[in-house]
């Protein structure tokens, strides 16, 4: 067995799956209590700022958009003006020929999800694509549920099932991984600064009174850890 410098096949890339956001809506989230709004809204904005930046094909799904649930969250649809929503009647996603339509049309074979609620919008489409034999993330940090309870029990279900977990800050710097990659260092890092909470916080201090930057960007390095 002989290592070498490349990366594994489970991480992903800015060319190797399709982002599905689905449901992040007034309604949801009012009765969302297993994080608090703020957060929810905001890794919300990171993952689809970093999907548009990254230039992910992202899909955009509603449920009852004007007779029910409101409007997608400004923070996601800001991403990608102009984009149609694709809104449904069904709760799972996955049951709409609408989406499945665009999903067949972007033709990846590796998804990502995120929406409200966990345990509904996102178990629904996830355990349906593994079953037709697609490769699935979900970002769980930026979903949510109507208790704790409903959110772990729901994450559980679909990493037992084979979906893979991951949260919107990993998204964001495993999309960017190499920080020698200066066409999106700024939009990555920017990002960060605006969306990733402390570790914003501690890469906006690092530059604001050091001039630090990472690899190949300065002298000094701010890592992510």
């Amino acid at each position: 067995m002989k290592a070498s410098p490349t990366p594994g096949s489970k991480l992903i890339n800015h060319t190797d799956h399709a982002l599905i956001l689905i449901d992040f809506q007034s309604q949801m989230s009012f009765a969302t209590k297993s994080i608090d709004a703020v957060n929810l809204r905001n890794n919300a904005a990171m993952i689809a700022q970093a999907a548009a930046g990254f230039k992910i094909p992202t899909i955009l799904t509603t449920v009852a958009e004007k007779s029910f649930s409101g409007p997608m969250f400004s923070e996601v649809t800001d991403s990608f003006p102009g984009q149609k929503l694709l809104d449904r009647t069904s709760m799972n996603t996955w049951e709409d020929a609408a989406v499945i339509d665009e999903v067949n049309r972007i033709g990846k074979e590796r998804l990502v999800f995120a929406g409200l609620w966990t345990s509904v919008c996102i178990v629904g489409p996830t355990l349906s694509a593994l079953e037709q034999g697609f490769e699935v993330y979900a970002v769980t940090d930026a979903c949510g549920d109507v208790s704790t309870e409903a959110h772990e029990r729901a994450v559980e279900r679909m990493i037992q099932a084979g979906v893979r977990p991951m949260t919107a800050l990993q998204y964001l710097l495993e999309l960017q991984r190499d920080w020698a990659r200066t066409e999106t260092y700024d939009m990555t890092t920017g990002i960060a600064k605006k969306y990733g909470g402390a570790y914003g916080l501690g890469i906006i201090y690092a530059k604001t009174m050091f001039g630090a930057s990472e690899g190949a960007h300065g002298t000094s390095a701010v890592a992510a850890e």
